[in-house]
């Protein structure tokens, strides 16, 4: 039995190379991808194609379709948090947040994650598998879809480390971007890595002005070893040396993430040591309080102490904000609802 292809798996080219190979004319690709990138989930619907094409294209390919197990909107400020299965059943997060430029939709790029970071929900139980391009493409198209709204700015902030999944992600990011399709500007989407050296290196030279989000959470390798396993393999000090590759070849400002937990790494000592270390550098701090989970243990900083430690990173001349908590009511914070689901279906 020959394996039928997932269509959005290809990027643009690969699609133009698959549709000659049938013995079409190549124009016929842009008319599939245009199709492919409404959400469509029946080659029928592909209405300015010939029966005797979509006949083959039912064939030998298929349209993947995830389907909603949940979904929620939150009362405080109108998030939508979407647990999506997949075709094989495994479970992943999407979750649209609503601002005034317009809706932000946070997107998971693999089924569980295998960083092992002791704050996060996502990695209890490891990594199951990488999503596929089709996958990570096809939260954006039916959470559009569902809501009848435009998103405006993707953040590949949801389950999974992105650049663990790199060329499924380069993929999708090439495809979500392209003028047949969505045509989401590369600016307008992030990117957010717990510091995978060699793949931040390789992505600093793909010429795409994507913002590059780094998961510190620490000032220094003794605090990061205890909450983020990564960094045994990738020290502190390697990371900002390819965040400054990254800013240099980009000309893009790089924005550190920074989870403020409760007696680990929320002192006004750890800002000014965070700052000696990142003040040479074009960027930004988000500082985030840390979402309580109960297999962790761990608390999010007061609210007095989040403000020292902007602050202090403040003097040194560094743009910080305090993200804003979106969804609180409905477990909108990464990995929660999936581990909820998952421990019902027990």
């Amino acid at each position: 039995m020959i394996e039928r292809i997932n269509l959005k798996d290809l990027t643009f080219e690969e699609l133009e190379q698959f549709i000659l190979q049938l013995s079409q004319k190549k124009y016929r690709a842009k008319q599939v991808f245009e199709w492919l990138q409404r959400g469509i989930t029946d080659f029928d619907e592909m209405t300015n194609l010939s029966k005797d094409l979509r006949d083959i294209l039912q064939e030998k390919c298929f349209i993947s379709c995830p389907e909603i197990a949940e979904k929620y909107v939150s009362k405080l400020d109108g998030t939508v948090k979407y647990l999506l299965a997949l075709d094989d059943g495994h479970l992943i997060e999407s979750v649209a947040m609503r601002y005034k430029h317009g809706i932000t939709l946070c997107i998971s790029t693999q089924v569980g994650c295998r960083m092992g970071c002791r704050f996060c929900a996502s990695t209890i139980g490891g990594l199951v598998r990488h999503l596929t391009p089709a996958e990570i493409l096809d939260q954006v198209l039916f959470v559009q879809r569902d809501l009848q709204e435009r998103i405006s700015n993707i953040v590949l902030m949801g389950i999974g480390e992105p650049l663990d999944n790199y060329d499924h992600v380069l993929t999708f990011l090439k495809n979500v971007n392209h003028p047949a399709g969505l045509k989401i500007g590369y600016r307008h989407i992030s990117l957010s890595t717990s510091g995978l050296v060699p793949q931040m290196l390789t992505l600093a030279e793909e010429n795409m002005p994507i913002t590059l989000s780094v998961s510190l959470h620490a000032p220094n390798d003794e605090i990061r070893n205890k909450i983020m396993p990564v960094n045994q393999l990738f020290p502190l000090d390697k990371v900002i040396e390819a965040c400054k590759v990254y800013i240099e070849r980009t000309k893009r400002r790089i924005t550190f993430e920074y989870a403020m937990i409760s007696g680990v790494n929320d002192t006004v000592e750890n800002a000014r040591e965070l700052s000696s270390k990142i003040k040479h550098l074009l960027c930004h701090v988000n500082l985030i309080p840390v979402n309580e989970i109960g297999e962790r243990g761990y608390v999010k900083s007061e609210t007095d102490k989040i403000h020292r430690f902007k602050i202090q990173i403040e003097r040194a001349g560094i743009s910080t904000t305090i993200r804003r908590e979106l969804g609180g009511d409905i477990n909108a914070s990464c990995g929660q609802l999936r581990r909820g689901y998952s421990r019902q279906s027990l």
